[in-house]
């Protein structure tokens, strides 16, 4: 067997499903150490791979075996603050040395991501991905591609694709459970744009996280407005003449934060003391030149552009796992917070 090995050259993908008697979906779940696989399954690919020499890094070129080793990545949204670290997270995953990546900007135009499709299928690429410039829907692109598929940041309106986004509603339980957390129970709301997915996903969150704890927003509702500061800004003076008694306020993002803090200020109520803000986004630029500097929510846009990069692999290699796969996000901690004693 050993002597076999060395005359055919490097072992495959496929040399091991062979040996282990499965497929090569399963060979690529197993190693990758995916859930669904049975655990003498696992073990028997795990020898099988080990018997053939085959190591965890020629996976990725296991899988494109036969195929040109480039793949796509079309965004709409090329100098977008949002659109760049998914963009890097992806590039990681790809690997520098295993994969090249054709990066096309469709600025926003249908007509445009039309021909750069076009462009890159031109190339052979294996698979490719569309990386939106919002978080709401979007249109799919349909099923007629001869390659896979994978949407990041922006979903596809089709459950049947591939789709890869932060979990805006799950974000705003994590924001309300830090306040609550800091000792804070008259929590105000104050989001920008309603017609924006991330804005209503994220109010939709925290209002039932309150809910959980026999608590509301104060005035019932979220302030919806522009993902400015000078919204920030408006905003809070309305709710403290209206709502004097508020000890925290929720932001959608963290420019609309920083507006706050700003007015907080003028107006003399000491942050974290008197109220506690926390933004969204985890902007650095912003959250960490604040005063106070600003807690937020991380959406870990580059663990979004690797788990699309990572789905784009196994759809290239027989393995397409449909639906909206949502990344967690985090909670940082800065001055604008402050825990209860």
């Amino acid at each position: 067997m050993d002597d076999l090995s060395a005359s055919r050259g490097p072992a495959t993908l496929k040399d091991v499903a062979k040996l282990a008697g499965v497929s090569i979906a399963t060979v690529s779940k197993a190693l990758n150490g995916r859930e669904h696989v049975r655990a003498e399954t696992r073990d028997r690919v795990r020898r099988a791979a080990e018997e053939l020499r085959f190591s965890p890094n020629q996976l990725a070129q296991g899988l494109l075996a036969g195929r040109t080793g480039t793949v796509g990545l079309l965004t709409s949204d090329l100098e977008g603050r949002f659109s760049i670290p998914v963009m890097m997270g992806a590039e990681d995953a790809f690997g520098a040395d295993s994969t090249s990546v054709f990066l096309c900007d469709a600025r926003g135009d249908a007509i445009r991501e039309q021909h750069h499709l076009r462009a890159l299928l031109s190339r052979r690429v294996d698979g490719v991905i569309i990386l939106g410039d919002t978080t709401n829907p979007r249109n799919s692109l349909g099923h007629d591609i001869p390659v896979p598929v994978v949407y990041a940041y922006a979903p596809s309106n089709d459950d049947s694709d591939i789709s890869v986004i932060s979990d805006n509603v799950d974000a705003g339980r994590l924001a309300v459970e830090h306040l609550l957390d800091c000792g804070r129970s008259r929590i105000a709301y104050i989001s920008g744009d309603a017609t924006y997915a991330a804005a209503t996903d994220r109010v939709a969150g925290a209002k039932a996280a309150l809910q959980k704890h026999g608590l509301e927003l104060v005035g019932g509702e979220a302030l919806y407005g522009a993902w400015t500061e000078g919204w920030g800004r408006a905003a809070v003076r309305t709710l403290l003449t209206r709502f004097p008694e508020i000890d925290g306020v929720l932001c959608g993002s963290d420019q609309i934060a920083r507006g706050v803090l700003d007015s907080l200020r003028e107006v003399g109520k000491d942050v974290p003391r008197d109220i506690s803000v926390m933004g969204h986004d985890n902007w650095e630029q912003i959250a960490s030149q604040s005063r106070p500097a600003l807690s937020t929510i991380d959406m870990r846009l580059q663990e979004v552009g690797r788990v699309a990069a990572r789905l784009l692999f196994a759809a290239i290699g027989g393995d397409a796992q449909p639906g909206v796969h949502k990344i967690t996000c985090r909670v940082v901690t800065r001055d604008s917070t402050a825990v209860s004693d």
